[in-house]
């Protein structure tokens, strides 16, 4: 079934409220937490208060010998006894060395390279024993220089003897001897540069894991709050314990959001599994908010410079990019491909730019381990493109509407020149229905009345694209992909016709137990509420890579798709039987089998019980049940886009910036259920409106200490912050899936930043501020006024 076909079907495009909805608001949720097994201690880890350290003793005798302590280990215990946490993207420096890949230890040996780093874990009876028992752990430091920001990581003192520099890998895309050729005959040439400020996750629930192991069946099971649990066992027995994959089940359970922090693997996972067989204990351990802020991968943290070839009438000829990118004091997951494959590809946007060249420094600092945030890549490369494109306007006299307009791609498929083939869109079409919906037309009348009020109003805009649903696997193995990016899905019809559907996606926030149930239910003509969603455990779900880069639908969605082909097709067999006719002549539609040309029909449960009911069934022909598995493997990147419109105004006097009014148009393909779509654009914009206006991550420059350690120092934005969005969306389904859908998780992060910053500098610009960089806090927007009068 092609998508023009499937998005007809019955439930698609229906805004069916979540079927999850009820336990979570009922209190029903099951959280790791919410989990207590028999037999339970639990852990508190021991972390370092220093940025760069060496650790020249640990004395944990009076810890131990505390009561209900269980046992307390340190590097010792594990150094020799397993590999260090892995790295998933291998990066390929300019000079064809590898990246700069030194050792992870789930427990520090010998030295801590950022505040926060795992010095040593604790095991007691209760939590507070384990918190006492931590307090009372000595460790004694020599403190080494640290160095947190990547301007000045070159000259610092080396993190790891691997990287003696610091410096990671160099990396490039592009044709840089054309790029240079076309600069030096552009009419003009805009320069910016630009910072993408550090930001922490902060998931509503905390990270937290419980190990257990049992000697019976010599096997581990290893509850975590985690976005792809089949990953996270891969990583674990693969790379670091050295376990074989089936004597390790990992089950993420409800998981309270996650915005990339909770793909990966991280120490205290594998610490709670490796330490339930030493000491045959279950052990808990739930992350507290302030460990959070200092231990969670973090996000952006890159500074860059762009440049922009035009000729006289503000065609784009060229760009070029340098960015230095902040990995912080160990590699993560998937850090390495963030400020590469994930960022320098999206670098064209929308736009007709024949030639870019971008390259990329990588950098170790003192400070929290850096990887996908929310957009992961692609929110930073449209930061740094859309406040570079309204600047090109800005500087040839243009409004920021028609240096885009001057620019879009209007023909499909459209090859970039930094390898990207976007198959379909329409990016004239959403801006024009974003300014309708802005009323730009009333601009000027609304900043003539913010002026009368002592006020100024700006506007800004934002034309965004994304890559989604990373892949294909071949390709991504050759630019360093170290795991496979298919989906898995599982559809089970049982005797009464109703079905659960096993996907390697996992649902933190997404809503999959609804959106995969209509897909279902709109494919096999019942109700949704017949269909049940499994995810999150690798004991039931065959296989998966887990929720991220907003691929669920685009990528789980199609592997369901493929198992529900054959599932009809052997139903089709099953119902030519039962019709006495061949199977060539059944057709399938809402939940009944046909003959063509007769009037003979069944319904779909007639046949999902025969199959499990074989009498005077063809055993010598068709097996008995309904069950299917396929897994699909994307020839191609999904390219949701659209345009942000944002106005805002700023009181000069004091700095504040209110966003007055915000506009966004998207086009995600076909659209499975609007209200979820819609929620999950609004905590987009939440999250990159409160990266523009309020959220850093600061650390001290001398110490390494984090000074946004909590709520208190780190703004995090609240509802008040925000005006009623105005959303809307245009259509052009995905061509190379069988939803025609494209993903729509990150839009809302990845094209708000910029909008909000092109607004206030257009709101500044009177005021002669010519540039500024996120977050537009009072404080900094003052002060940049204050320099301008100067």
């Amino acid at each position: 079934m092609g998508a023009p076909d499937f998005a007809k079907l019955p439930h698609i495009g229906e805004a069916l409220q979540r079927k999850e909805d009820y336990r979570f608001l009922t209190g029903a949720g099951n959280y790791t937490d919410d989990i207590h097994l028999a037999n339970q201690a639990h852990a508190v880890f021991v972390r370092s208060p220093h940025a760069h350290a060496a650790i020249t003793a640990i004395d944990t005798s009076k810890a131990a010998a505390m009561p209900g302590v269980v046992r307390v280990f340190t590097g010792k215990d594990v150094e020799g006894k397993m590999g260090g946490l892995p790295c998933g993207w291998l990066i390929t420096s300019t000079d064809g060395q590898p990246m700069k890949e030194p050792p992870h230890p789930i427990l520090a040996q010998g030295k801590v390279r950022y505040v926060g780093d795992h010095v040593a874990m604790v095991v007691a009876e209760t939590l507070e024993q384990a918190k006492n028992a931590a307090e009372a752990v000595e460790v004694s430091y020599d403190v080494l220089p640290a160095v947190t920001k990547v301007s000045d990581a070159a000259k610092a003192t080396a993190l790891h003897e691997a990287a003696p520099d610091n410096h990671c890998y160099k990396w490039a895309i592009g044709d840089k001897g054309q790029v240079d050729a076309a600069f030096a005959n552009a009419a003009h040439v805009t320069k910016l540069d630009l910072t993408n400020n550090r930001l922490v996750p902060n998931a509503m629930e905390p990270r937290a894991a419980i190990g257990s192991y049992n000697r019976a069946s010599d096997e581990y099971l290893l509850y975590v709050s985690n976005q792809n649990p089949h990953v996270e066992r891969l990583l674990m027995t693969a790379f670091v314990l050295g376990l074989p994959e089936h004597k390790v089940r990992v089950i993420a359970p409800d998981v309270g959001g996650g915005f990339g922090s909770k793909i990966y693997l991280y120490a205290e996972d594998v610490c709670l599994t490796w330490a339930a067989k030493q000491l045959n204990r279950n052990i808990k351990w739930n992350c507290e908010r302030s460990e959070a802020f200092l231990s969670d991968a973090h996000g952006r943290d890159h500074v860059s410079h762009a440049e922009m070839a035009m000729d006289k009438d503000g065609k784009f000829l060229a760009m070029r990019v340098h960015t230095d990118a902040n990995l912080g004091a160990y590699l993560s997951t998937f850090s390495t491909a963030v400020p590469t494959i994930l960022y320098a590809t999206l670098l064209a946007g929308q736009y007709t730019c024949p030639q870019i060249y971008v390259e990329v420094d990588a950098w170790f600092t003192n400070t929290a381990p850096v990887d996908a945030y929310r957009g992961a890549g692609r929110p930073e490369a449209t930061y740094l493109l859309e406040r570079l494109v309204s600047r090109c306007g800005w500087d040839m006299g243009l409004g920021q509407d028609e240096i885009r307009k001057r620019n879009f791609i209007t023909q499909w498929p459209y090859q970039t020149p930094v390898a990207l083939q976007y198959d379909v869109g329409d990016y004239l079409g959403c801006m024009t229905k974003a300014e309708g919906l802005a009323d730009v037309a009333g601009f000027a009348a609304r900043r003539a009345a913010s002026e009368a009020r002592g006020l100024k109003r700006g506007i800004g805009y934002s034309s965004y694209i994304e890559a989604c649903g990373i892949a294909p696997s071949n390709i991504a193995g050759a630019l360093g992909a170290r795991a496979g990016l298919f989906e898995c899905g599982e559809v089970r019809v049982h005797p009464t016709g109703s079905v659960t559907v096993f996907t390697g996606s996992h649902s933190h926030g997404q809503g999959h137990e609804t959106t995969f149930a209509q897909v279902v239910a709109a494919r096999l003509g019942i109700p949704v509420e017949n269909v049940d969603v499994v995810h999150g455990d690798t004991g039931r779900v065959p296989f998966g890579m887990g929720t991220y880069g907003s691929r669920s639908i685009s990528v789980g969605g199609a592997a369901i798709m493929k198992a529900l082909d054959k599932i009809e097709t052997k139903a089709k067999k099953i119902a030519a039987h039962l019709m006495e006719a061949s199977d060539a002549d059944i057709e399938f539609a809402n939940g009944e089998f046909t003959v063509k040309g007769t009037d003979k029909k069944i319904p779909f449960g007639q046949v999902a019980l025969t199959a499990y009911v074989p009498h005077n069934y063809p055993l010598d022909k068709l097996e008995p049940g309904l069950n299917e598995t396929a897994f699909y493997d994307p020839t191609n990147f999904t390219f949701p886009a659209g345009t942000y419109i944002c106005e805002v105004e700023v009181d000069p006097a004091t700095g504040v910036v209110r966003v007055d009014r915000f506009s966004a148009v998207d086009d995600f393909g076909t659209i499975i259920n609007p209200m979820i779509v819609e929620g999950q654009v609004h905590g987009g914009l939440v999250q990159g409106i409160g990266q523009a206006l309020m959220e850093n991550c600061v650390y001290d420059e001398s110490t390494g200490q984090l000074l946004t350690g909590s709520f208190m120092d780190y703004a995090m934005p609240r509802a008040d912050d925000f005006p009623q969005f105005k959303l809307d969306t245009v259509c052009t389904p995905c061509t190379h899936n069988p939803l025609g859908t494209k993903g729509c998780g990150e839009a809302g992060a990845i094209g708000s930043p910029p909008a909000v910053i092109n607004a206030v500098l257009d709101a500044l610009a009177p005021l002669g501020v010519k540039d500024f960089d996120m977050p537009a806090s009072p404080a900094r927007v003052w002060e940049a006024i204050q320099s301008a009068k100067a």
